[in-house]
């Protein structure tokens, strides 16, 4: 018999022993701007726009975890990210040519 989730609670994950904090988590002012990891049909703007009012922490495609807090076109894009999504976009038909959305 199956059981109904009525009630989530949202925790921010465990932190990881092994994830070296200064190279993965954004502790002091940002040097560059991340791409977003979404699910498919998920809008990237609407789940900043969501970590931010809620202080919840989100992933880049390079892996980067971080909570947004300042806006991220005054900083160059990241290079991993980037990368990464050029590489996306070549095998898959329909993305954008920058990852606006």
């Amino acid at each position: 018999m199956a059981q109904l989730m009525t009630d989530l609670e949202t925790m921010p994950a465990p932190a990881d022993p092994l994830l070296d904090v200064d190279e993965r988590t954004e502790t002091d002012e940002p040097t560059a701007a991340h791409i977003v990891k979404t699910k498919r049909g998920e809008n990237a703007a609407a789940k900043v726009l969501e970590a931010r009012i809620n202080g919840t922490p989100v992933e880049a495609l390079c892996g980067y975890v971080w909570v947004p807090s300042r806006d991220p076109k005054q900083l160059p894009i990241c290079e991993e990210c980037k990368s990464i999504y050029e590489m996306y976009k070549a095998f898959n038909d329909g993305l954008h040519d920058t990852p606006n959305d």
